[in-house]
């Protein structure tokens, strides 16, 4: 055996420091989706009583994120991750603005801002800064070049 992984097969190389990000962005958001985002007069209001388009895009960021952590992880080639990071990227701005949406909106009768937003906030940026990063990141030298085994000459013609 040459070492190397056979053709098809999948790779499982280790993540980059944009994957890295990106992970722990999506874990963030989907943690922050358990804490309190608004407090209002009566008790402390998740995201899931807020509920709206803004939450949905903050979870397809976390989504997005958590694609890119796992092609990277389970690429077959670089195609997959290169895609992942593409749309990740987008989806992660997605998520940013819709953050930012959710710290200057208050739902009514919310009093003041929680903890939650803040952490949705900030792993939306980690999602966006992660995946810009994987794009960023080409190093060739993860990829080795291509050694095909050479092939016999044509019989001479006579």
């Amino acid at each position: 055996m040459s070492g190397r992984p056979r053709s098809g097969g999948v790779r499982g190389r280790m993540p980059r420091s944009g994957e890295l990000l990106a992970l722990i962005g999506a874990l963030a958001v989907i943690v922050s989706l358990a804490l309190p985002w608004y407090e209002a007069p009566a008790h402390a209001l998740d995201a899931w009583e807020t509920f709206g388009v803004a939450v949905v895009l903050l979870m397809l960021a976390a989504l997005a994120g958590l694609i890119l952590f796992g092609a990277t992880l389970a690429e077959r080639s670089t195609a997959v991750p290169v895609v992942a990071g593409v749309s990740c990227t987008a989806f992660g701005l997605l998520g940013v603005i819709a953050a930012i949406v959710r710290l200057l909106e208050r739902p009514d009768g919310a009093s003041a801002l929680c903890a939650g937003p803040w952490v949705a906030f900030a792993g939306a940026l980690l999602i966006f800064a992660g995946a810009w990063q994987s794009m960023r990141d080409e190093r060739s030298h993860r990829y080795p070049p291509a050694e095909p085994t050479p092939r016999e000459p044509p019989p001479a013609a006579p």
